[in-house]
């Protein structure tokens, strides 16, 4: 994959974390009860909304869309799971792997 093709995926990556990182905030503000955290993460949304944008302007959105989706619904149960210890059952593990998998298919259909 050239650097071309690396940058629109780089930044969906990167906008994937940083919604991840808004939505463990969003736990610590404890439904923004805690100004701070619930402040940070909309900041931090907004970044990731940010790079989203830039990633659209070189691939199709539905594709950036569904990747930022899937990275920021693993990604947030996993943060969830490490940071929390908020466990998932063997149903919504199961859900999210749908969800990669339909990416991956989007991607190479």
């Amino acid at each position: 994959m050239s650097a071309t093709h690396l940058l629109p995926f780089t930044l969906v990556a990167l906008a994937a974390a940083l919604d991840v990182a808004a939505n463990l905030l969003l736990t610590l503000s404890n439904g923004f009860r805690k100004k701070l955290w619930g402040i940070l993460a909309i900041l931090l949304v907004l970044g990731a909304f940010t790079l989203l944008a830039q990633a659209i302007r070189y691939m199709d959105l539905a594709i950036a869309y569904a990747t930022w989706g899937a990275l920021g619904i693993l990604g947030t149960a996993l943060g969830g799971l490490w940071c929390f210890g908020q466990r998932l059952n063997a149903v919504g593990w199961a859900g999210i792997l749908l969800v990669v998998v339909a990416i991956v298919v989007i991607k190479t259909g």
